[in-house]
């Protein structure tokens, strides 16, 4: 492929992007029963085989010394843990591409997720043709954002607001499932219709498998997103966390084979189990690779600075945000701020009291001293500080390049330490 980037910081950033919209197509390819999508997670994994070859031969060209070996053989870990998610959405997407089955009552619950991934085609006489992206507005109007386009053969990953919708553009967004409707509508797409559950009582057996399989999706993507937190911000408390979702995600698995094979046992029909048993499988891997990536940080090896530039290059960055007393966060709900609308970003982690609450749901209320870990456009972390209080000033010595300000602090930004974050 002539036109990727050639240094490992630019690659590195990709395969991130790439990784986590990888995951989100293979879950929404069996949610939506969508072959199509499926297609799309293997046209990206083409992409990411390229990638990762690619990063694996600079690293080699780079190291000439026993120091530089030991400093690259961090980043080849990460290439690997990378490679294995990308590998694990696409044994997810197997479960629509070869038939292996999926209990309705599975669909129906992952509809009432928070927030589910969609594509959408740009028609030529639809409101979105030939329209720049900020004029639609399209997390207000449909609470939902662009993750990604493709265009012809190629994907558009670096989404601005200045992007011009042609027809024929293909959209993959993720938001609120509330929104798809809307969304159908601006694109002169056919009207969507929510999946209905099975009439009651059926597969009454799996009840408790379904409801464990959609924690199962939640706590994977919810240790994947927090593993590329915890390296960018060589956060350790992040990464045993991701340790701890990975040890569930495997305890949850092996629940879950147990009452699949008993549903077997009570005259189910067998083709429904398979997907089941491929999910959880799917999903368990998902959080053994986030688990690989954060060991570098839970045993403290010194990674080579690159990981962590990389990831904070991507097309959305990791930011740790306290709650100031009186901000506009302290005392609200996540479902009241909107923070996935304006700024754009998405809560991955609250850490509260030296724990953290992963994947909170809108319902969850923030407090002052409360910290966020989430992520969203570069562009929006200006207003996701003004609203937890703070004022961002730029800052060279800072570890992440600033320092947060109270937003009653004077120009020049006197005060106490106590006053700013990170502390000095």
């Amino acid at each position: 492929m002539d036109d990727r980037p050639r240094s490992l910081r630019a690659m590195l950033a990709e395969a991130k992007d790439n990784s986590e919209l990888m995951i989100d197509l293979a879950y929404a390819a069996v949610f939506f029963n969508d072959p199509g999508m499926a297609d799309e997670v293997a046209h990206l994994e083409q992409h990411m085989n390229e990638l990762v070859q690619s990063m694996r031969e600079v690293c080699i060209l780079a190291c000439r010394r026993p120091t530089e070996a030991e400093s690259m053989a961090s980043v080849l870990q990460v290439i690997s843990a990378i490679e294995g998610i990308a590998n694990a959405a696409i044994d997810i997407t197997r479960i629509v591409t070869h038939r292996l089955g999926i209990p309705p009552e599975l669909i129906a619950d992952l509809s009432n997720a928070e927030e589910v991934s969609h594509r959408v085609w740009v028609r030529d006489n639809s409101h979105m043709a030939r329209r720049p992206l900020a004029a639609l507005e399209l997390p207000v109007a449909t609470g939902m954002r662009v993750m990604a386009i493709r265009r012809d053969r190629s994907w558009i990953t670096d989404i601005g607001g200045d992007q011009i919708l042609l027809p024929g553009d293909v959209l993959f967004l993720r938001g609120s499932p509330a929104g798809l409707v809307r969304l159908h509508e601006l694109a002169s797409a056919p009207t969507w219709d929510p999946p209905e559950p099975a009439a009651s009582g059926a597969l009454s057996e799996l009840d408790r498998a379904v409801d464990v399989l959609v924690e199962m999706k939640n706590i994977s993507e919810a240790a994947v997103g927090l593993a590329y937190s915890a390296l960018a911000l060589r956060d350790a408390g992040l990464a045993f966390e991701v340790l701890h979702l990975s040890e569930r995600l495997e305890e949850m698995k092996d629940h879950l084979q147990l009452w699949v094979l008993r549903a077997g046992a009570n005259r189910v029909d067998p083709s429904l189990l398979r997907g089941l048993l491929a999910l959880s499988q799917a999903s368990d891997d998902l959080g053994q690779q986030a688990n690989q990536m954060t060991w570098l940080v839970r045993e403290e090896i010194d990674f080579h600075p690159v990981v962590a530039i990389a990831l904070g290059d991507a097309d959305e960055v990791v930011v740790r945000m306290p709650i100031a007393v009186g901000s506009a966060t302290d005392g609200a709900t996540l479902l009241e701020l909107q923070l996935d609308i304006e700024p754009g970003f998405s809560v991955l982690a609250i850490r509260r009291g030296g724990r953290y609450l992963y994947r909170p749901r809108g319902f969850v209320r923030l407090f002052a001293g409360d910290e966020l870990i989430a992520t969203g456009p570069d562009e929006g972390r200006g207003r996701l500080a003004e609203l937890a209080g703070w004022r961002m000033r730029h800052d060279e010595d800072a570890d992440v390049g600033y320092r947060l300000v109270p937003l009653g602090a004077t120009p020049a930004g006197q005060g106490s330490a106590s006053q700013r974050w990170p502390p000095s």
